[in-house]
This record gives structure tokens, C-alpha cells and sequence, in this order.
């Protein structure tokens, strides 16, 4: 359990197997997020018509709301909202250091406001793993310290320093808990470290010397810096990165800087961006974003992605979903976010496909120039 198959590689992309409690990960793979237990507009039936292998939930959000306990009561989180395959928890660093003036950061945790109840609540190292643990989650995340993306080296070397030091207090109590059910779920460490490359390596080597890690993650990344300088991050990292462990890069998922990051090795990634993007009449293509609101698109009857065998591309016209978001009924939400979703997971396919075969540099390069050489329709 939780061993990962690295089946073929072209350059530093990867394609490879990840054996998880609730089933197998294909990587590259592309994760939806499902916040609060539900990826947003989309059932669990959704998620799998779009083959999504494993689903993101956050432990900031259901510790407030509706609290670890009612979940454990309720059966874990599988149970809980519905998903049968491998799930990931998230340790809540982003969200708690996102409720910038609801927060206090101290070597103990972080002391926060809830955005719910306005409750004053603190979330810990050996908290986070607790909340987890409760959930049950196929994988747990560690607690870091996130920094805005543009921050200077001694922020991100305090940050990056915290991290390490509250990694080796998840990793203990994540040790007792697991004592008598070791197969229940694994702890993934996080390489911080802003954009500066001496403090990726040093994160890097502080977590390889804090236990032996059946996956590892790169955290901190678009967060604000630029894309340009996120890639640069990345293939600093890529050649002194285990080669035996799958790579999660967390936030990454706007096409072009997912296929950007299975060039620089990662192979699993995450991001709100699909659903989020689609609730706003935003699609992703292959030509590049479709902005489904466009006049244009009023009499338009060809379908939204004639490459696409989503539900949304294979029943309706983009005349029909410009007419969703302009009557402003939640059908064209849903079926734009089930369409990103997909487009997602088959780019992911693509890029194995593509690995597997040996020609992923070529076809990687071509697909950014196409993907990038479009204007918005």
C-alpha cells in the first residue's frame, strides 16, 4: 500500500501508478477540489463520468464546519460525501494564513477567527494531523507556513524554517496515531521556500532528513510570483527530487501551467480553477479559453469542445449555455465546471499517453504553442 510505480519517463516527465487504501492513481493526475466536502455543482456520479481518480477536501473548512466528529460519526469522509476513491485532505495552512487580520502566527500554531462563527479556534501541527486522522483521508497533508508568492528571503527562509520545525511534530503524532492501523492513511511532507532556490533545496533536505516519505509536495507556488519564475522553482527542484515518490505540486491547474509542470517532473496537481473558471462562463480548450458569455456565441449551435466527450460538449450548443448564463440558471455552472473538470482529466490522460509512448516533449511543446497562441473566444 502506497507504493508508486514509476512506469515510463521522457526527459523529467513522468508516468506512473500510486496504490492507494480506496484505489489506484494513474499519474499525471489532475485532482478537483471538493472544499467542503463536495466539489462545487458536481455529485460524486459527475466526478467519476469525468474519471477523477482522487478528490481534494479541506480540513480548515470541515473543521469548522461541520466539525471532524460529526464526520467520523457519519462514517469518515468517504462516506460522509459520497466518494468511493482515494481522497487527500489538505492540512489548512493556506486557508488559516489566508484570514490575513483573523490570525496570529506563534512556534505553537496559528490562532484564528473563524470565518463561520467568529469563534476563536487554533490549529497546531499535531492538530491538523488529529483533524485529518478523524477524516480519513487516504493522504494527510502536512501543517506548513504558506507566504505570499512576491515575499522576500527572509520571510520565506522564516517560513520555509517553521515548516521543517512542525513537520517533525506531524510526523510524531502522526507515528502514534497510526500505530495500529499503519495502511489507514500516509503523511505528506511540503517543500517550501518562496521563490529562492538555496531555501527549495534546504526545505528539501530538511524534510528527506525527517523520515522516510511515500510522497512529497511543493508548496508556496502560485501564489502571486510569476509563471516565468514558478517553472524556474521547478526545474531547480526536479533533479535532486527522490525519483521512487510521486511529486504534488498543490494549486497548479490552469492547462498551460499543469502540462508546464508534468515537463518539470510533478505528477500530480490541484487546483479550484475548472469549477471556479466555469461558474464564471469561462471553458478550457485546446485553442485556449472559451468565454461562453461572448455575444457571439448567442446563435452559435457547435458544441463548446468538438474534441470533448463530456456531457456538456456531446448535448449542448454554446448558443444554449450562452442562454444558461445569460438567464443566469445554475444548469450552465454545472455543466461548465463538469466540462473543465474533464478537460483536465483528459489532458492528464494525454500527457500519459504521451509519456508512455516516448514522444511527451514533442507533443508537450506543441500544445503549449497552441494552447498559448489563442485569444480568448
Amino acid at each position: 500500500m502506497f507504493e508508486f510505480e514509476v512506469e515510463a519517463s521522457d526527459g523529467a516527465a513522468r508516468a506512473g501508478t500510486w496504490h492507494l487504501p480506496h484505489g489506484d492513481v494513474r499519474t499525471p493526475c489532475f485532482m478537483p477540489i471538493g472544499t467542503q466536502g463536495t466539489v462545487r455543482t458536481l455529485s460524486p456520479r459527475d466526478l467519476e463520468a469525468c474519471g477523477a481518480t482522487m478528490v481534494l477536501a479541506n480540513t480548515y473548512h470541515l473543521h469548522v464546519r461541520p466539525g471532524e466528529d460529526v464526520v467520523a460519526k457519519l462514517g469518515g469522509l468517504h462516506r460522509f460525501m459520497g466518494w468511493p476513491k482515494p481522497l487527500l485532505t489538505d492540512s489548512g495552512g493556506f486557508q488559516v494564513f489566508s484570514l490575513e487580520g483573523r490570525r496570529r502566527v506563534s512556534e505553537d500554531g496559528v490562532e484564528f477567527q473563524s470565518h463561520v462563527d467568529g469563534a476563536r479556534r487554533q490549529l497546531t501541527p499535531e492538530r491538523a494531523v488529529e483533524i485529518q486522522w478523524a477524516l480519513g483521508a487516504d493522504v494527510a497533508m502536512a501543517f506548513d507556513h504558506v507566504i505570499p508568492g512576491p515575499s522576500g528571503h527572509e520571510a520565506a527562509q522564516d517560513a520555509a524554517g517553521r515548516t521543517l520545525r512542525w513537520l517533525v511534530r506531524c510526523r510524531d503524532r502522526f507515528a502514534a496515531l497510526a500505530r495500529e492501523a499503519p495502511e489507514r492513511q500516509t503523511l505528506v511532507p511540503i517543500v517550501q521556500g518562496g521563490t529562492f532556490d538555496d531555501l527549495r533545496r534546504e526545505s528539501l533536505r530538511g524534510v528527506l532528513d525527517a523520515g522516510e516519505w511515500r510522497a512529497l509536495a511543493v508548496g508556496g507556488l502560485s501564489v502571486g510570483e510569476s509563471k516565468p519564475r514558478m517553472d524556474e522553482v521547478l526545474a531547480g527542484l526536479e533533479p535532486v527530487l527522490p525519483p521512487r515518490v510521486p511529486r504534488y505540486l498543490m494549486g497548479v491547474g490552469f492547462p498551460g501551467d499543469f502540462v508546464a509542470a508534468l515537463a518539470r517532473g510533478m505528477d500530480l496537481a490541484d487546483c479550484v480553477a475548472p469549477t471556479r473558471m466555469g461558474r464564471n462562463g469561462a471553458a478550457f480548450t485546446d485553442d485556449g479559453q472559451v468565454n461562453i458569455r461572448n455575444a457571439r456565441h448567442r446563435e452559435d449551435d457547435a458544441p463548446l469542445d468538438a474534441t470533448c466527450d463530456c456531457e456538456t460538449c456531446t448535448t449542448f450548443s454554446r448558443g444554449y449555455l450562452r442562454h444558461l448564463f445569460a438567464a443566469e440558471e445554475l444548469l450552465g455552472l454545472r455543466l461548465l465546471s463538469l466540462h473543465n473538470v474533464r478537460y483536465l482529466i483528459r489532458l492528464a490522460a494525454r500527457a500519459r499517453d504521451a509519456i508512455l509512448a516516448g514522444t511527451f516533449a514533442g507533443w508537450s511543446r506543441a500544445w503549449l504553442a497552441r494552447y498559448g497562441s489563442r485569444e480568448q473566444a
